[in-house]
């Protein structure tokens, strides 16, 4: 393999690579081997066409492009690893020279991953932050436990009130017209969980099971344009009323939620804890992102944009992603936010080009630092994550299909971030 990089204007170059004849000629082979078993000639069954025959008929430059399909991909990636370079975008590469007998050469036009002008990322400033949980905390987390085990209760007699869970079917109209997607049957809502349109839970307040007639406004900036600010009616019937019957706060309780307590003084001392350590962990997320902003807002990157146009389809898989999570599709999103899918990716371009800098910054700090990341380091990592999804070390690698880089990738980010949480000073 004989490959040469020259570097151009931004962060674009030419690399120039050959692939030698024998393996020219083992690609024609290949490519011959694939397109005989579709030709037919009088005389020949399909597929049993002598090689000298087939390049009499047709020629042998038939073969040309097929075999440099074979060929052009490793040779490629094997020029790239000799050019040392790293590319960032699919190539545009045009075969210079082919002919039978001679090497194949070839030239591409790559763009790679920018250099990283560093600013100043040590000593950063960051502010120390006390943190104390207080009883009123510890209160409102066992209240909030009490709530989630609450059980919902039919009630036979009385009204809605605030907190209640009710089962209706309601249509909503414009005037005398039903309008589409103002309808359901057996709905469940919860009243106060602000579910439904301003004021449409405020006026189930106080009524009774049965029919009811509730008009209220949407919002002027409504995500259906044809209902924003429109005056509306709906006809509501109430089948059923439930409220919360929320359980004691005593021993018993502690013990149903927790395992491993037994009173409820137990579970207190556990739930400050935890409060302690997430506040904890919260003031030290805050010096993690005030550190990484402060390096990457003192960078200086021309990144390319195939780069951010990467990130925004990888931003845009994670929201169709959480979408799936919350059962809806991305067609579903566009039809009740009123945006399309350009729309939401051209929002998403800023973000994708913060996280792009951002990530090509500690790439560089870990490399001008000349950090590593250990072979214990992934063994350790292959254990945490097994841990974390009850799998066994085997099942989590072959979850990644051996991609091993992936793991250290992270890795050395964070073994980045961790060296500038090291390295900044305390206000």
């Amino acid at each position: 393999m004989v490959a040469t990089w020259e570097k151009k204007e931004g962060n674009e170059g030419v690399l120039t690579f050959e692939v030698s004849t024998e393996e020219f000629e083992a690609g024609l082979d290949e490519a011959f081997k694939k397109v005989v078993k579709d030709v037919q000639l009088p005389g020949f069954r399909k597929g049993k066409i002598p090689r000298k025959i087939f390049e009499n008929r047709f020629g042998v430059e038939s073969l040309y492009q097929d075999a440099i399909d074979h060929v052009l991909p490793d040779a490629y990636m094997k020029a790239v690893e000799e050019a040392e370079i790293d590319p960032v975008d699919q190539p545009s590469i045009d075969v210079d020279e082919i002919e039978r007998g001679k090497p194949l050469e070839f030239t591409a036009t790559v763009t790679v991953k920018p250099e990283v002008e560093l600013g100043e990322y040590k000593g950063i400033e960051v502010k120390d932050e006390e943190v104390e949980v207080t009883d009123e905390e510890v209160d409102a987390a066992l209240e909030e436990l009490q709530n989630e085990q609450a059980e919902l209760i039919l009630k036979e007699e009385g009204t809605i009130e605030d907190g209640d869970t009710v089962v209706i079917d309601f249509e909503g109209f414009l005037g005398d017209e039903p309008f589409e997607g103002g309808q359901a049957e057996n709905h469940l809502l919860e009243i106060g969980s602000g579910q439904f349109i301003p004021g449409f839970e405020e006026k189930l307040v106080g009524k009774e099971t049965g029919e009811h007639s509730i008009d209220i406004t949407f919002p002027e900036e409504y995500h259906a344009e044809e209902l924003a600010g429109k005056d509306a009616t709906f006809k509501v019937t109430v089948h059923e009323m439930k409220e919360k019957e929320i359980p004691a706060l005593d021993d018993e309780f502690a013990k149903d939620v927790d395992d491993d307590v037994e009173t409820l003084d137990e579970l207190k001392t556990k739930k400050k804890e935890e409060l302690q350590a997430q506040k904890e962990q919260e003031v030290e997320n805050v010096k993690r992102e005030e550190i990484i902003e402060t390096v990457t807002e003192s960078a200086s990157v021309d990144i390319p944009e195939a780069m951010i146009q990467s990130e925004v389809e990888q931003m845009t898989n994670e929201f169709e992603q959480r979408l799936q999570q919350q059962g809806m599709t991305m067609e579903m999103y566009t039809q009740f936010s009123g945006q399309t899918a350009e729309d939401i990716q051209k929002d998403m371009k800023e973000d994708a080009e913060k996280r792009v800098k951002t990530r090509l910054t500690l790439e560089a700090i870990f490399e001008a630092e000349d950090l590593e990341v250990s072979d214990e380091d992934v063994d350790a990592e292959f254990e945490k994550m097994a841990g974390m999804y009850n799998m066994d070390v085997e099942q989590i690698k072959g979850l990644l299909g051996g991609n091993i880089d992936a793991v250290k990738g992270d890795l050395s980010l964070e073994k980045t971030i961790q060296f500038l949480l090291d390295e900044s000073k305390t206000v």
